[in-house]
């Protein structure tokens, strides 16, 4: 296992790429494998590409294959992997994210004389129903009118809500939502920062009927949109930026499902807020009003709510590249180590971690936890260093299995990798991160080989000009899944069809077959 970074560089070098002897003998073992990834590698849409491939034998410290090993590129979500294993060894498997409702005030019988504080610590997976829960644990106390305000207490990160590089036409999609240390998602993919707008039809000639959810007024709805008598739905769904406001355009016909479209919204903090005072509403609890402002020293607290632990937290993390879950660890690291969640202090903390995990954070530009920006940097050998080094961990298998798992069907096993390598030697075996951007596709995790041993590996594709080419990421995985060790023959170039759901609306300003799937819901 390899232990720290200083000598990988020189690893990566002592392993060249094959150079097939002059006796003109057959490749074998080894030299088999770096034949085929070679020309697997040799497509012509990676003309012109940077691309880089690590593999690596943990049980041996032996680089199997290396090609720009030591190339920074964009990761995408492969970013995901640092700042997970960062988390797991800076905040711990079970640390969970506290959300209290506190006050200062005294209580007269049924009232409460002053301000109400709704504080986070930046819970992604706070739903409607658990804001609900914290209003009825409230109204248990006899509380039914609060003569002060709401008032949302969101101090434990900073007031940044958007990363650096992050992409401004990005804005309104709920995978760009807004970072808070308080928020509300809208389901149990927690999406924290983003409300589902429903489209559902009415009568034919009639303005189809839209709900969000939660109900919010952190949205208003434009309703431009037609229901018609027949033919297949053809709505838009586009929030504007820096606003509010999302249009409806198009047409769904009577009596078709509903359409959903998962839409950032532009303060989550101010969301988070609303869908409380509706919970307060319901439970029949009056405010005087709502605003922002920290909890006073002192404030008792009157309801909390503890989250899942982080062990629980890194499925839905990784399984389905969230980017929010990565942003609030990188400021929940820099909040609990270095008294500050922003996310210069929380990058600060995940450096440092890293270099405790063997990998060189001098060689890398990490300016976000999710990979989202295009000022992150990283190479596929120090991917492969993480990788081979978190297995050593305690934590190694709550690692191991939040990663995304080819070919199994069930989204919270397969994530973004349930449609990819399905009945082949990778299915059920390869667990790893994907990650996409246009013109960036990358892979890096774990495969078994047909030997036995646990490989790891990273492939980082950047700078194509065509659809993403997840098929050569595929190709490699399944050769490595299929090595046989010393024995291994050449096995010729493995054709892997393109699986993944590309959005073929010619309104849509993303191009979605650059996107991870789970972020256009199409796996």
């Amino acid at each position: 296992m390899r232990r720290g970074w200083a000598c990988v560089v020189g690893l990566a070098v002592a392993f060249p790429l094959l150079v097939v002897p002059s006796t003109g003998a057959a490749p074998t073992g080894v030299d088999a494998l770096k034949v085929d990834l070679d020309d697997i590698l040799a497509d012509p849409r990676l003309d012109g590409a940077q691309a880089g491939v690590v593999v690596r034998d943990p049980a041996t410290d032996e680089v199997l294959y290396s090609r720009q090993a030591t190339d920074r590129a964009t990761p995408a979500s492969n970013a995901k992997l640092f700042t997970a294993a960062a988390a797991l060894q800076s905040l711990g498997p079970d640390y969970r994210f506290r959300t209290q409702v506190l006050s200062a005030a005294p209580q007269q019988g049924s009232t409460l004389a002053g301000d109400l504080h709704l504080r986070g610590t930046g819970d992604p997976t706070v739903l409607a129903a658990d804001y609900d829960r914290l209003a009825a644990q409230l109204a248990e106390q006899g509380v039914r009118e609060v003569r002060g305000r709401l008032l949302a207490d969101d101090t434990w990160f900073d007031d940044v809500p958007l990363g650096s590089g992050w992409a401004w036409d990005d804005e309104p999609y709920y995978y760009s939502a807004p970072i808070s240390a308080l928020s509300a998602a809208p389901d149990t993919d927690y999406d924290a920062g983003s409300a589902i707008v429903r489209v559902a039809p009415a009568a034919p000639g009639q303005a189809p009927v839209i709900t969000l959810d939660p109900a919010t007024d952190a949205l208003t709805i434009d309703n431009a949109a037609t229901t018609v008598a027949g033919g297949e739905p053809d709505v838009a769904v586009e929030r504007d930026h820096r606003s509010g406001r999302v249009a409806v355009t198009g047409t769904i016909p009577e009596g078709a499902e509903p359409v959903e479209e998962w839409v950032a919204v532009p303060d989550a903090t101010a969301y988070a807020t609303d869908v409380f005072a509706r919970a307060l509403a319901a439970h029949g609890i009056t405010v005087a009003g709502t605003g922002k402002a920290p909890a006073p020293p002192g404030a008792r607290e009157l309801a909390a709510r503890e989250s899942m632990p982080l062990r629980d937290l890194l499925v839905p993390f990784l399984k389905l590249s969230n980017n929010g879950h990565a942003e609030v660890l990188v400021k929940a690291m820099g909040r609990e180590r270095a008294g500050e969640g922003s996310w210069e202090a929380g990058t600060g903390v995940l450096a440092e971690e890293l270099r405790g995990l063997g990998v060189n954070p001098d060689v890398l530009s990490l300016v976000d936890g999710s990979g989202l920006s295009r000022m992150d940097g990283v190479t596929p050998d120090q991917l492969t260093v993480l990788l081979d080094n978190a297995a050593g961990r305690p934590w190694a298998q709550v690692f191991h299995d939040a990663l995304p798992v080819a070919g199994a069907p069930d989204k919270l096993v397969g994530g973004t990798l349930r449609n990819r390598m399905a009945d082949t030697a990778a299915a059920g075996n390869v667990h790893a991160k994907t990650g996409s951007l246009t013109g960036v596709t990358s892979l890096s995790g774990y495969v078994t080989a047909a030997d036995g041993r646990r490989l790891v590996f990273s492939v980082m594709f950047n700078d194509h000009l065509s659809e993403a080419p997840q098929d050569l990421e595929d190709a490699i995985a399944i050769r490595l899944a299929e090595h046989t060790g010393a024995e291994d023959q050449p096995r010729g170039r493995t054709r892997v069809p393109q699986q993944r759901t590309v959005s073929d609306d010619p309104r849509t300003a993303r191009d979605e077959s650059a996107l991870e799937c789970s972020w256009t819901k199409s796996c």
